[in-house]
């Protein structure tokens, strides 16, 4: 059984009969699903059939070729697993996902839609949309986060030290492991004609500026047995390990778990077995507390990519300080080209363009010399937003926008001494990054990279 705390009841149903889907989108896998597992309990439970719908839209925001080939390249595991389950995976090519959704709902007498959920405005737009549809109840299920987003707080938290002890309260009702999803005996009969994945990837135009990465294969098994080397090999040492970017000691998860190829739950309950460790509570607190904090903070601060989410504190520092003297000041051009005078911001942005990957602690470094060398503040969160969602694997996240803005604006922070431009906004400096590991090893390693 789904634990009805993960499942929002938007519309509740007022008829029987009729086909029920599950509207995939931020969690793309098969398996560990608890939005699929509550569709298929629902179909199951009322003599109906399940079919999986997901809406491609080549014209994303923020997306391009390289988050496209990763997630429709993952998107063929998934139309295979579920075609072994006699799971019926529509896909429905539009730039115009509401129109193409309505337009299935109405040929296949669709009267229950399952999503999953996102706090992303756009997508719960999306969300909202479905429930204008006369006739259709709609549940959203929360498969994304341990404890689900609403039921962990009914408000944007302050920081970490307030929502870590309302999860940890929760924590045990929810990490639990999943029941098998099983094969589907009554097929339904799908009225139109959709294309496989790899039909829709060479009949859709998607922007092609940056190029896709294919050194890390993606996919449901390929994030299981990233996982299963990570335990194994790198979770000893990554409380420390994690943090120096000359060292390969970060889990390497994040893109699978963006794209839901992987369940944080999963994760979560695994490492969970493992004797108790400092290495094991780094671990849990970055994937739960920190990862589930992004979460609230897009939910409930509809400003998560603008000042105007920042603190009031935050928000008052930035006024004093908008006229400050910037030593320099850089397009955002100059910044995509990592053509700046600090080698050091250079090789972060040049790992970001090669890799689609940034080191963790690097990233809060790039993200905040951004904001000293920009004309104020609104310039800096639109640069690094963009930087990060074009050129990020993981990008267009809540984990992004809420790493950037804890970076530029104090989100989840406190107010630290006083600096010109930045004023109690947290600094960081060549120099301590120097103190803490060896910059020129991480400069060097970058320069050998290549696309």
């Amino acid at each position: 059984m789904v634990h009805p705390d993960r499942v929002k009841i938007h519309k509740p149903e007022t008829q029987s009969g009729g086909t029920v889907i599950y509207r995939m989108s931020r969690d793309q896998r098969v398996g560990d699903n608890w939005a699929l597992l509550f569709a298929r309990e629902l179909a199951e439970s009322t003599g109906r059939s399940l079919a999986v719908v997901f809406t491609l839209m080549p014209s994303y925001p923020g997306a391009n070729l390289r988050h496209f080939d990763f997630m429709l390249r993952g998107l063929e595991t998934v139309e295979q697993k579920l075609q072994a389950l006699n799971i019926p995976f529509c896909l429905l090519l539009n730039n115009d996902v509401s129109v193409a959704l309505k337009e299935f709902i109405k040929q296949n007498n669709v009267t229950v839609v399952v999503s999953d959920f996102d706090p992303l405005r756009h997508k719960q737009e999306w969300i909202a949309d479905i429930n204008t549809i006369e006739g259709v109840a709609h549940y959203e299920v929360d498969t994304h986060n341990i404890v689900p987003c609403r039921k962990a707080s009914p408000k944007a938290e302050f920081g970490a030290y307030t929502l870590r002890p309302k999860i940890k309260r929760l924590l045990s009702e929810f990490l639990t492991g999943f029941p098998e999803l099983k094969p589907q005996q009554n097929t339904p009969q799908i009225t139109g004609t959709y294309p496989s994945v790899r039909e829709a990837y060479a009949l859709a135009t998607f922007d092609s500026s940056v190029t896709a990465i294919k050194n890390i294969v993606p996919g449901e098994e390929a994030a299981l047995n990233a996982l299963h080397h990570f335990i194994p090999h790198k979770l000893a040492g990554y409380a420390i390990n994690r943090n120096n970017p000359c060292i390969d000691g970060q889990s390497g998860l994040s893109p699978y778990l963006h794209f839901g190829q992987l369940s944080a739950q999963r994760v979560a309950w695994e490492v969970s077995l493992r004797p108790d460790s400092p290495d094991k509570d780094a671990l849990l607190e970055e994937l739960i507390v920190r990862r589930e904090l992004a979460d609230n903070f897009c939910f409930y601060n509809p400003h998560y990519d603008s000042p105007e989410g920042f603190p009031e504190w935050a928000r008052k520092d930035i006024d004093l300080h908008r006229k400050d003297e910037r030593e320099y000041l850089y397009t955002r051009d100059e910044l995509e080209a990592a053509t700046t005078h600090d080698p050091l911001w250079n090789a972060a942005q040049t790992e970001m363009v090669r890799t689609g990957k940034m080191h963790g602690y690097m990233r809060m470094y790039w993200a905040k010399k951004i904001l000293e060398w920009t004309p104020s503040v609104e310039t800096a969160m639109e640069y690094a937003i963009y930087l990060n969602d074009t050129y990020s694997l993981d990008g267009r996240d809540p984990n992004g926008y809420a790493g950037i803005a804890w970076s530029i604006g104090g989100v989840h922070d406190r107010a630290w001494f006083f600096r010109p431009v930045f004023g109690k906004i947290r600094y960081m400096s060549y120099s301590g990054c120097k103190s803490k590991f060896d910059v020129a090893a991480y400069m060097q390693h970058i320069s050998h990279i290549t696309l």
